[in-house]
């Protein structure tokens, strides 16, 4: 259990009623299996992870901070600091390489005023570059969220970007 209560109040009760149903999924002295988990529902509530939340997280699951922190900063998918509501991953991988992803990338910063890993001045776009988003047969890809966009064009990009910003 928590082994600090002022950690532990940095998790809301919605936050801690997630863990502990992915947590039934693990036996009682495995609770690290549900780091990840953790770390998705505090960033879905909150929209980055501070250290403070991932204190409580590893206090939550009684693991180490640091065991949170490597999960934290290792994979792309969770944000150590402020982060558009969009997030736009661009793939620059070879299939995507090939068919001009970086046509694609160059007209995405210039539309959002903005390079990689910044974020535009009213906090709606932040852009990345990534390795690979698994659509090769329909490159170049850009990634939002859930939502795939395939065979980007500058037309195509722009029309993203106002379905993004009316919210469609």
């Amino acid at each position: 259990m928590p082994a600090n209560q002022n950690n532990r109040q940095q998790l809301s009760e919605k936050v801690r009623e997630q863990i502990d149903h992915w947590l039934k999924r693990y036996p009682a002295d495995q609770r690290r299996s549900g780091v990840i988990e953790a770390l998705r529902f505090v960033q879905e509530e909150h929209g980055y992870l501070t250290q403070p939340l991932m204190d409580s997280v590893a206090d939550y699951l009684g693991i180490p901070k640091i065991a949170v922190y490597e999960v934290a900063t290792f994979y792309s998918m969770f944000f150590v600091k402020p982060v558009g509501k969009h997030i736009i991953d661009v793939c620059t991988n070879v299939s995507c390489m090939l068919q001009d992803a970086e046509k694609v990338l160059s007209h995405c910063k210039k539309r959002l005023n903005i390079d990689l890993n910044q974020t535009t001045e009213d906090g709606q776009f932040t852009l990345r570059e990534v390795e690979c988003l698994g659509a090769c047969a329909n490159a170049p890809a850009i990634q939002v969220g859930k939502k795939y966009y395939e065979n980007m064009t500058p037309e195509k990009i722009d029309a993203m970007f106002e379905e993004l910003r009316h919210g469609k």
